[in-house]
């Protein structure tokens, strides 16, 4: 059903919704927004037939390979065989580069928005490792969304183009471990200019994707200039991952868990790439920074919901089968109560995830800015409460890999700091809430009822 995003009050009660259209109040809609905006979260036509098309390939040839996928791992191959093969099929059934709203008539691939990629993406999202079939995986997505805006023909050439063709894979290297990279005017690695090249000193860490051996470029965001304003010292640059001085030092368990991509520590020793390698302008890091990572948060966002819809799938199959008391464990009144949360939560920041979605497509990341901070604290903290709900409903089991679910929980608790921390995205959103509510700071005394008041009638 579309939804209206109302007007203030007066107007609203001088003009109704039109039939057959749900009314509801979003109060953190930017006031540039405010006004009758129709959200219409229906899938289309065309959209529904991609998600038919996806859960069937999902089903008859991603899923049925779990167990290859997970042999091949854990005996040190990387990547999987069954990877290729299967990137082949889905680009040969229409499933490529999907997530890319600018994608080009030349380029390969579906263009479609945000808001048709996301529930594409929550399906993808039931197996940790399918986004990268359909050349959709972080933190790929993200660096082609930064080429594709920002780079020259040169660098498309070079970068781009292999990347959309899947041929080669990227990392991105923003975090530092001796800084609070929270606040991302903190970033200290240097990019100091030297006649036609850039030479770069520092330390990365977390970096997706550093151990992949098909990982042959980096986007290094670093200081270019330490006396300008906050927002205008960083840059990013192109880093090939064979340049002399680049290092990946380790790469770092979550929570114990290894991944054989990578989320590595990186070094950058007097590494020199030539000037043509800067992404951008000088000093746009930040902003090339803000570009990337909105659509990349709903990316994430809809993946994570998959994960809790496989979860809840998951959770219902073992209380209906297991009893305990002479009982299905879905008839004791905390199991069931613990489905139907899940039910409502997951259904609820679906649909914050689509609104931020929808206000992207019509209005740019800065518009999006505080929805989209929104959904990156209420999906993985989702994520989190429906995993651990499963795994009790499973009970000891669902503490070992013969479930997905408690790698799912591991990598629903790495969201909470994964593009931004909830401590950052919390503060947006207040400040953001402060703001919208000062032209009601005096009109809310009205509803206080102090002695005094009561005193003179």
């Amino acid at each position: 059903m579309p939804v209206i995003v109302n007007r203030p009050r007066r107007e609203r009660d001088a003009q109704p919704s039109p039939a057959g259209i749900a009314a509801v109040d979003v109060a953190v809609l930017p006031r540039s927004l405010e006004g009758r905006l129709p959200m219409d979260f229906a899938y289309s036509p065309k959209v529904e037939a991609l998600r038919e098309l996806l859960r069937t390939f999902m089903d008859r040839h991603v899923v049925p390979r779990l167990g290859d996928w997970q042999r091949e791992v854990e005996a040190g191959v990387w990547p999987p065989s069954m990877i290729e093969p299967l990137k082949e099929q889905a680009r040969a059934e229409g499933l490529w580069n999907l997530f890319l709203p600018g994608l080009r008539e030349d380029e390969p691939g579906s263009r479609l928005t945000n808001l048709e990629y996301a529930p594409l993406a929550e399906i993808m999202g039931r197996v940790y490792w399918a986004s990268e079939i359909f050349n959709c995986s972080a933190p790929d997505t993200g660096n082609m969304e930064l080429l594709h805006l920002f780079a020259t023909p040169e660098q498309r050439e070079r970068w781009l183009e292999p990347l959309l063709e899947g041929e080669i894979r990227s990392c991105f290297a923003m975090t530092e471990p001796d800084v609070a990279s929270s606040d991302a005017t903190n970033i200290a690695t240097r990019i100091e200019r030297g006649g036609e090249h850039y030479v770069i000193n520092g330390r990365k860490w977390f970096i997706t994707n550093a151990a992949d051996p098909r990982c042959e470029i980096c986007i290094l965001m670093g200081v270019t200039d330490p006396g300008a304003e906050p927002h205008r010292r960083h840059s990013m640059v192109l880093v090939p991952m064979a340049t002399p001085g680049v290092k990946v030092v380790r790469n770092l368990p979550i929570m114990h868990h290894v991944a054989p991509e990578g989320h590595c520590e990186m070094r950058f020793a007097d590494v020199r790439v030539p000037v043509a390698n800067l992404l951008g302008e000088e000093g746009r890091g930040f902003a090339l920074a803000q570009a990337r990572l909105g659509p990349g948060r709903i990316h994430h966002c809809m993946r994570s919901i998959g994960q809790c819809e496989l979860a809840l799938e998951l959770m219902c199959a073992r209380a209906a089968e297991r009893e305990t008391f002479g009982q299905k464990l879905h008839q004791h009144g905390t199991v069931a109560e613990w489905i139907a949360l899940s039910r409502m939560e997951i259904d609820q920041a679906r649909l914050l995830v689509l609104r931020a979605a929808w206000l992207i497509d019509r209005h740019g990341n800065k518009a999006a800015r505080t929805e989209v901070s929104t959904i990156k604290v209420v999906v993985p903290r989702l994520q989190t409460t429906v995993l651990s709900r499963a795994m009790q409903v499973y009970g000891a089991t669902g503490l070992t890999p013969d479930t997905p679910l408690a790698f799912l929980w591991t990598w629903g608790r790495a969201l909470r700091f994964i593009d931004g921390p909830d401590e950052v995205h919390l503060r947006t959103v207040a400040r953001h809430e402060m703001r919208a509510q000062e032209p009601n700071h005096t009109r809310v005394a009205d509803y206080l009822i102090p002695p005094e008041r009561l005193a003179h009638g």
